[in-house]
């Protein structure tokens, strides 16, 4: 009799990059404590092409890019939501529509969409070339993509300086190459506008410094697959070799005309556009020679989802560098903190992942909810929600920086619940026990006082909360009792109910 058990099959991750020019996914096994890729899938969506003058998507292009999700979904038919990270980059950011979209991807693929901002965008490629790139010294890691490029400085795990500019193949094509011609002239204007983006943070970078210059993704392959074909074997992308694939480019006069050794035929009408990005972004930050990396984006993503692979929880990391920078009280803050998740957890005693996740948020927002007072107190809720909804968080897609905005927003005062912003990762009624968790925690921490909360219960059933207070403790808080019944109008304004009791 045989008594081994069959071994655990190994988790499997999955990756997806919804690029401006092909949507990318990767799965991965997770096998002791490493990655195996098992499967790479590419679709070229060209989603940037559809958007218009107004930075609205037409429908052509929505449904290339949503025929081409209800393909990754059939690969992912077996992968639970937490396995599944998927993220939306320049394109999905600038639209105006982008919610159209991923109102319409979701009939497809049950899969959540985050539309990522661009310094979260570098952070998580420099985190793919890092884990997949030999070599511990600082790093400068270049990603040119259709929309924009990124630019981040770190060293290991850690990068230091990251940005995004608003510079791509595919955007570069349209503006300076749009009908497929290709000219000395219209070369050196690509070419000089991308110095120029560069030249606000290009001494801030060459200050700072590197000991190897790194290049990912799709433009900077393909000019190194043309470098390879070209008998340059070591794939070394140097200022020499790139000034003699501009000569090279520049002996035709349009992209049809382009026949260059390892040149794919999909990124022929682009590659004279990346290739004056790049060649701008040498230029302005005086690089002498690149090498490639094969991770990017999608690998970024997967270490970042494995927890196994995260040094350390980055949000956590970015929720206390910003209460350190704006000189929070970090006592009173950790008490609301403390409160708000107790009270959510008593409303929403069963918590599944999207919950979960929402608790976290909240826990973030109850932290920081004060960093507004750095500014004024007159209307500081507001201070705080502008703050943590346009300052650069690193770890925080952009739907979740709108909820920490939010809740900060509506912690304090009237309850203009018309104004809360449309969100498509969670359901506006999933923020509404966040912003009640909050506001009581708030009120009930008001005094800042040393002393411990009594235990407060609550019974949560909709838009009803009641809260029991130990009995007499009210008789002796009678400032805090008068606190209560003002949040009592407050929520009666918005059609909610609060109940106090001892």
């Amino acid at each position: 009799m045989n008594d081994t058990t069959p071994a655990e099959k190994p988790r499997e991750i999955a990756a997806i990059d919804l690029g401006s020019n092909s949507f990318h996914m990767v799965v991965a096994r997770v096998v002791g404590q490493g990655l195996q890729i098992i499967s790479r899938h590419k679709q070229r969506v060209r989603l940037a092409s559809g958007l218009d003058d107004y930075l609205n998507l037409d429908n052509a292009a929505i449904n290339r890019g949503v025929e081409c999700l209800a393909m990754f979904a059939e690969r992912l038919q077996s992968f639970d939501e937490a396995n599944v990270r998927v993220a939306a980059t320049f394109t999905l950011r600038e639209a105006k529509n982008s919610h159209i979209f991923v109102q319409r991807a979701r009939n497809v693929f049950p899969y959540p969409i985050e539309i990522i901002p661009g310094v979260e965008e570098a952070r998580l490629i420099y985190l793919g070339v890092s884990h997949t790139q030999p070599g511990d010294g600082r790093k400068l890691v270049v990603d040119i993509g259709g929309g924009s490029t990124e630019l981040v400085i770190g060293k290991g795990f850690s990068p230091t300086l990251t940005n995004s500019k608003h510079m791509g193949c595919v955007s570069y094509n349209h503006r300076f190459f749009k009908d497929g011609q290709i000219s000395t002239k219209r070369f050196a204007q690509a070419q000089l506008a991308a110095e120029l983006k560069l030249e606000s943070i290009a001494k801030q970078y060459k200050d700072c410094g590197w000991g190897e210059a790194v290049g990912s993704s799709g433009t900077i392959k393909a000019i190194r697959q043309v470098l390879i074909a070209s008998g340059h074997d070591d794939g070394i992308i140097t200022r020499k070799r790139l000034d003699g694939l501009i000569e090279q480019a520049l002996q035709v006069k349009s992209a049809r005309e382009l026949k260059l050794p390892g040149l794919t035929e999909d990124r022929q009408p682009v590659f004279a556009a990346g290739l004056a990005i790049l060649s701008g972004v040498f230029h302005a930050l005086s690089i002498e020679k690149m090498v490639y990396s094969d991770g990017a984006l999608r690998e970024g993503l997967l270490y970042d989802m494995e927890d196994r692979f995260q040094h350390s929880d980055i949000r956590s990391r970015t929720a206390a560098d910003l209460a350190e920078r704006y000189h929070i009280d970090r006592q009173h803050a950790e008490n609301v903190q403390q409160t708000a998740e107790g009270f959510y957890l008593q409303a929403e005693p069963k918590l599944g992942p999207k919950k979960a996740e929402l608790a976290i948020l909240l826990s973030w927002a109850a932290l920081l909810h004060e960093v507004g007072l750095s500014i004024s107190h007159s209307g500081f809720h507001k201070h705080s929600a502008y703050i943590l909804q346009n300052t650069n968080l690193p770890g925080f897609n952009q739907e979740q920086q709108t909820v920490l905005a939010t809740l900060t927003r509506f912690h304090r005062k009237s309850l203009k619940l018309e104004e809360m912003p449309e969100f498509t990762l969670f359901k506006t009624k999933q923020i509404h026990p966040l912003i009640r968790s909050l506001r009581l925690a708030c009120v009930l921490n008001v005094q800042r006082s040393d002393e411990l909360m009594p235990e407060v219960k609550i019974l949560a059933k909709d838009d009803c909360w009641s809260l029991t207070f130990p009995e007499n403790w009210l008789n002796q808080n009678t400032l805090l009792a008068a606190d209560l019944e003002a949040e009592q109008a407050y929520w009666a304004s918005v059609g909610w109910k609060l109940n106090v009791s001892a």
